[in-house]
């Protein structure tokens, strides 16, 4: 259960970092002689996000998003982590698979950066493609830790052979700020296409039935919100020019946000998803992302004017989360149309026709939700297990070479962004039709839906798989992958 990771990760980052794991220490080793290419700094800083909105947080290097590292593909890179914190740090590498020691995971046996301590790093960057970095400590009730806070930090790995069919390339990290508790559920998000499964509906609703709260769990919420760390209408614009094609990479760095974003008059063309050249580029009218995905777009600027590029929701844009994009010559008040309703669908950039390869296993997940079972907050199972770290279960057995196959299933109404690390994973069903070609790190699994997904035992270690959600990874919603 979530209280016993807390208390286990507690005390776990006051072990001495020169006692970590050998091959920990084995990549340290080699990285000893040389020069660190980057430096990461965690600390309290302030974010200004306008005038009279400034926040106090926790930060990479002073600054919100934390710096853009550009890495090349295949070529090793030396991190220095100074944590100047009273309190033990993790750096996760999203989306890359690299060693579990240094995956940044206590799951997978990562060693903490400890308070005023340093921790150097050492690895080989793959797959090229947008990453990113950030926190991978619980949270739990304390909304100043974890991805509450303002730890996150676009990384690019770039390709061996890169097109670059595009004028210009611009980062967009979407973030909210000031989280408070509440009761009553999240609003209802308009994301995915699908209908709800009714036998998981049903499962839900027993669910419900057998709790001993009959309130619902706490959730979180916010007041202020972001664009690369600018509410809208602050900071400078993105500045375009007629017939220019923009490169956007976008990142949702939310601890549990669900996020979209438009720009009217104009259409996302996607080429990558989580950093991942797609099978079929589509033109979408709005990006969804659930938290931790990353989306790569080329927008032809072909509708000048001043405009608004934000979330559909106007209560969220209307407290920061939107960026002004500026036409040359063009001035005036931003202006804002809503596009009509579109809901993601994966399998739109899959390959038609195709179908995945056949698995060698699979292994199947149920996630049910237990209202207020924790002090207040939702418990989440898998297979009617909450995740312990004094068992290290749920976990399940895998051998290098082969292919598995998840089968999740979702109990409950929430969407989960369920993440592997160390791995990507093809999608092979999404809303009951095949797919194939999608490769992903993150998907958005909708209320009372399914979805499965391949990956391939290519990176023997320790491997976390949980939803990015916050609050749900620290209560109970993750699982661990160990090679037999």
């Amino acid at each position: 259960m979530a209280i016993e990771r807390r208390s286990l990760l507690k005390y776990a980052g006051l072990v001495p970092f020169t006692g970590a794991l050998p091959g920990f220490a084995r990549a340290a080793d080699e990285a000893a002689a040389a020069k660190a290419d980057y430096t990461l700094r965690i600390g309290t800083g302030l974010v200004e996000l306008a005038p009279g909105h400034i926040v106090s947080t926790t930060l990479y290097n002073g600054q919100f998003p934390g710096p853009l590292l550009r890495l090349k593909e295949g070529q090793r890179v030396v991190v220095d982590i100074q944590n100047d914190t009273d309190t033990p740090e993790l750096v996760h590498w999203h989306g890359q698979a690299i060693p579990s020691d240094v995956d940044g995971a206590a799951e997978e046996g990562s060693p903490f950066v400890p308070p005023h301590g340093m921790q150097r790093v050492s690895f080989v960057p793959k797959p090229s493609g947008f990453r990113f970095y950030h926190t991978h400590v619980v949270a739990g009730a304390d909304l100043n830790r974890g991805t509450y806070t303002g730890q996150a930090g676009p990384v690019y790995i770039e390709p061996k052979n890169d097109p670059g069919a595009y004028d210009h390339e611009i980062f967009l990290v979407l973030k909210e700020f000031l989280p408070s508790f509440s009761r009553g559920g999240d609003m209802a998000v308009d994301a995915l296409t699908g209908a709800p499964i009714k036998a998981l509906q049903q499962m839900g609703q027993a669910a419900d039935e057998q709790a001993t709260e009959k309130t619902k769990g706490f959730e979180v919420g916010y007041d202020l919100f972001s664009i690369n760390g600018r509410m809208l209408g602050q900071g400078e614009p993105i500045r375009v020019k007629q017939g220019e094609r923009v490169l956007f990479h976008v990142l949702n760095a939310s601890a549990g946000e669900i996020r979209s974003l438009a720009l009217p008059h104009h259409v996302f063309r996607v080429v990558a998803l989580d950093g991942n050249p797609v099978p079929t580029q589509a033109d979408v009218p709005v990006l969804w992302l659930g938290t931790a995905e990353r989306i790569s777009a080329v927008v032809e600027m072909n509708h000048p004017g001043v405009w608004v590029m934000g979330d559909l929701a106007d209560d969220d844009r209307g407290h920061g989360m939107g960026i002004v994009v500026e036409y040359a010559g063009r001035k005036g008040k931003p202006q804002w149309t809503a596009p009509k309703p579109f809901h993601w669908d994966y399998a739109r950039f899959g390959t038609a026709g195709v179908t995945a390869t056949s698995p060698d296993e699979t292994i199947e997940m149920t996630i049910v939700k237990h209202n207020a079972a924790l002090n207040g907050f939702n418990q989440w199972t898998i297979n009617g297990e909450a995740f312990s770290m004094d068992t290290m279960k749920p976990n399940y057995t895998v051998h290098e070479g082969r292919r598995y196959r998840l089968k999740i299933r979702n109990a409950s109404d929430d969407i989960h962004p369920l993440h592997l690390h160390r791995h990507s994973f093809e999608l092979t069903r999404i809303d009951g039709k095949a797919t194939a070609g999608v490769i992903k790190d993150v998907v958005m699994l909708g209320g009372f839906q399914e979805v499965e997904f391949d990956f391939l035992a290519d990176n023997p270690g320790p491997s976390l798989f949980h939803c990015h959600q916050q609050l749900h990874m620290d209560f109970g919603l993750m699982a661990l992958f160990n090679y037999g």
